[in-house]
């Protein structure tokens, strides 16, 4: 038996530019870091007695004979792309709700890489865990996905990712640098009760990318800024709450589905309960609103958003491991 665990991310600055059709023409940056919230993936060889070659569980359950009866795309995929053809059975679980802005599908895609990579004997290394995620999932199954998730679930911390035709690149930032602490002890996710497909949210943003430049242009910008003052902001929940709160007003002009009335109505609300900054995490229309909310605004806050679902985090900096490895699995 092998079990993987890997992080969701949430994103700070430069969601959108993570896409190869803009990157590969323009470049791109995006400010994340992991949580203490992960996805697990446990993997073993299933006996030879059973009368199906794959049980697979997740939200629902699949027991088939042949890899091309695979419903689930991530998986069917996967198996194809490393030529995996041993039967198993495969247990998926999760700390939080999927298509939710986490990067949830990613996570589960290298989690998946790093489970197979161990049984066929291979040595993972973070890079080779995020390119291959990125191509099954953009070049094997086709979502209208970023390349931000995968680099994100497999390295883990606090990075600058940047992004060119040629190269990404991967910068970390310690998690005992104090800007980076106070980061993570002002930052709040509340669940706004709605769950979407971010391949369907992002395919309208990829289709007018061209017509968007301008808003583009706009975001690297601001990612650039969002960089430079990471290291010399002296009032960091400050600073990055104004442009937080500048880029949630970019985004959601990027397409008309990133937001609605009822997100609207909600982020007006956490800001006046104490929130600094607001942004509704991955591709928009649902999910988890991130709030930057100062350690004497808390209380407020808190009591107020009582009837929402808060979930408290801090970051994490591992990345995708092999927590359990049976020596019997080969």
């Amino acid at each position: 038996m092998i079990i993987s665990r890997t992080p969701f991310r949430i994103s700070y600055f430069g969601g959108g530019t993570d896409f190869p059709d803009w990157y590969n023409n323009y470049g791109g940056k995006v400010i994340s870091t992991t949580i203490n919230k992960y996805c697990y993936v446990n993997i073993r060889s299933l006996p030879p007695f059973f009368k199906y070659r794959y049980r697979l569980r997740y939200w629902k359950t699949e027991e088939v004979n042949k890899l091309n009866q695979i419903k689930h795309p991530s998986i069917k995929q996967t198996l194809k792309f490393k030529n995996f053809l041993d039967s198993i059975e495969l247990l998926h679980n999760a700390d939080l709700p999927a298509q939710s802005g986490l990067g949830a599908s990613s996570s589960f895609t290298v989690g998946l890489l790093n489970c197979i990579n161990a049984k066929k004997g291979l040595i993972s290394s973070k890079r080779m865990l995020a390119s291959e995620a990125i191509k099954i999932e953009q070049n094997k199954i086709g979502e209208y996905v970023g390349s931000q998730d995968q680099y994100a679930a497999a390295f883990g911390g606090f990075n600058i990712i940047k992004f060119n035709k040629s190269k990404i690149e991967v910068k970390t930032i310690p998690n005992n640098f104090e800007n980076i602490k106070l980061l993570e002890q002002s930052t709040v996710l509340i669940f706004t009760g709605y769950q979407r497909k971010a391949s369907l949210v992002e395919k309208k943003k990829i289709e007018n990318i061209s017509k968007k430049e301008n808003l583009y242009n706009s975001i690297n910008n601001l990612t650039d800024e969002a960089e430079k003052i990471l290291d010399n902001s002296k009032n960091i929940v400050r600073d990055y709450s104004e442009l937080l709160n500048e880029y949630w007003n970019i985004k959601k002009n990027l397409s008309k589905n990133v937001s609605n009335i009822k997100i609207d109505n909600l982020v007006k609300y956490c800001q006046k309960s104490g929130a600094e900054g607001t942004k509704l995490l991955g591709a928009g229309n649902g999910g988890f609103l991130m709030c930057l909310v100062k350690k004497k605004n808390k209380k407020k806050f808190y009591k107020n958003l009582q009837k929402k679902l808060i979930v408290p985090i801090k970051f994490e900096n591992l990345g995708s491991q092999l927590i359990y490895y049976s020596s019997n699995e080969k």
